[in-house]
């Protein structure tokens, strides 16, 4: 008799109940750090140059604040490390708590942080500690909440539920776009550089209580009760056993991950300086295109991923990858009074594309790896692609257009980024249908 094991267990009576408390409890945490995020990374490119950095000029000034920015990039592999290692430990619900906790804490705090004007240069140090600690948190999160929901929901539909933690990013995007938009409409650009720009980052701490309440009411995935219960156990040293036995396909999720990573914020933070710096266009209107796209993001994602359920992650994730990089070209070659229109559709071409590369990709992750340790081998590697991809896209875009007056250099530089990507998917195995609690 062959032994079951829990995927293979799920009726669709306990599925119902549990897969809609576990999906909302898993995308609530990944909006919210992800919102906190984007409001960081929407401010570093609209105001933090003049808040932290009045005495440079202004490119340098912008330059510094996408720095900062950067400097959240820089500490997601050490939280990836330390969330990943905690959760194939104690758990992948205990590990996303704390990183939703550390994540409020770091930006309520920013909310309330002295100017250049009022602290000197004490006030961009102590920007660049919270981000440090944004970055920290959010190492957990990424692959945290898609872990818990692989191993959590029958694998026909794979491809479906992880694509709900990844609506975090689009969606995060969505309420920060929201909530500065909401903020300039009512106290007006000015108030919003002064001060106001303030209150999208204290408001973050209703969703923070929510979003950990939630998450404390789900049960661990069944993957991590399997390991617990066997003789051996969880992995004692699993960064060691992920390198030892899986570096491969750590480097696949590498490399794949900094390609989808420079797309993303190309299209998105780089995306507002565009816009704003040199189409020329108000804040209001790249925030508009932003929110646009971002809603189109969200519905590819899930589409994409229903799609990898049906053909395959790798076929969907290519598509994603060649489809992005032509929308880039498309992007960046915009000109100085493109309307609003023609703004708003180069934004939802690109950030569809992106919504299908996530959808594809997300599944095939959380598909090579071994359960214990899986958290460990996927934070490790996805949170070093997003340095490297990432970290410095947006400074390196802004750099191009100010060294070549034309975007066009970072479409070459958005393509140079995603063709090591295709490589990887076209000569990787597929993963589809994959065991997750069996797979070694």
């Amino acid at each position: 008799m062959s032994r079951s094991t829990p995927e293979e267990n799920v009726t669709p009576s306990s599925v119902a109940g549990s897969s809609v408390r576990l999906l909302f409890a898993a995308s609530i945490g990944s909006i919210i750090e992800w919102y906190d995020f984007a409001v960081f990374a929407f401010c570093a490119a609209l105001v933090f140059n003049n808040v932290f950095f009045p005495e440079a000029s202004p490119v340098v000034g912008l330059i510094a604040a996408l720095m900062t920015q950067a400097g959240g990039f820089i500490a997601r592999p050490a939280g990836g490390w330390f969330f990943g290692i905690l959760g194939d430990k104690i758990g992948r619900k205990r590990a996303l708590v704390i990183s939703l906790y550390l994540m409020g804490g770091a930006t309520l705090a920013m909310g309330l942080l002295p100017t250049w004007q009022q602290a000197g240069i004490l006030a961009p140090l102590l920007l660049l500690i919270l981000r440090l600690l944004q970055g920290f948190a959010i190492g957990g999160e990424s692959t945290g909440a898609l872990v818990m929901i692989a191993e959590s929901l029958p694998a026909r539909q794979r491809g479906l539920w992880t694509g709900f933690p990844m609506i975090g990013g689009p969606t995060g995007n969505l309420l920060a776009t929201s909530a500065i938009g909401a903020v300039i409409g009512v106290f007006g650009s000015p108030a919003f550089s002064e001060w106001a720009w303030r209150i999208p980052f204290l408001a973050s701490v209703v969703l923070i209580g929510v979003g950990a309440w939630v998450r404390r009411k789900v049960e661990e995935s069944p993957a991590f009760q399997h390991i617990q219960s066997q003789h051996q156990g969880p992995a004692k040293a699993p960064l060691r056993e992920a390198l030892t036995l899986h570096w491969r396909n750590m480097l696949r999720v590498l490399i794949v991950k900094t390609g989808e990573s420079a797309l993303f914020y190309l299209f998105s933070s780089f995306f507002i300086i565009l816009a704003t710096v040199f189409l020329n266009a108000p804040r209001e209107q790249a925030l508009t295109a932003m929110f646009v796209g971002s809603l189109a993001e969200v519905v590819f994602i899930l589409a994409a991923g229903a799609l990898a359920d049906r053909i395959g992650r790798r076929i969907v994730t290519i598509v994603g990858f060649v489809g992005g990089t032509a929308a880039g070209f498309f992007l960046f070659a915009l000109e100085p009074g493109a309307s609003a229109t023609l703004l708003t559709l180069s934004t939802v071409v690109t950030l569809s594309f992106h919504g299908i590369i996530v959808g594809g990709m997300s599944p095939w992750f959380t598909e090579l790896f071994p359960a214990r340790v899986r958290f460990t081998a996927m934070s490790t590697s996805y949170s070093l692609a997003t340095v490297l991809g990432g970290a410095l896209s947006p400074v390196i875009g802004t750099w191009l257009l100010n060294l070549y007056g034309v975007p066009f250099a970072v479409a070459i530089y958005a393509a140079l980024m995603a063709i090591p990507a295709i490589y990887v998917m076209l000569t990787s195995p597929e993963t589809k249908g994959r065991d997750l609690i069996d797979h070694r």
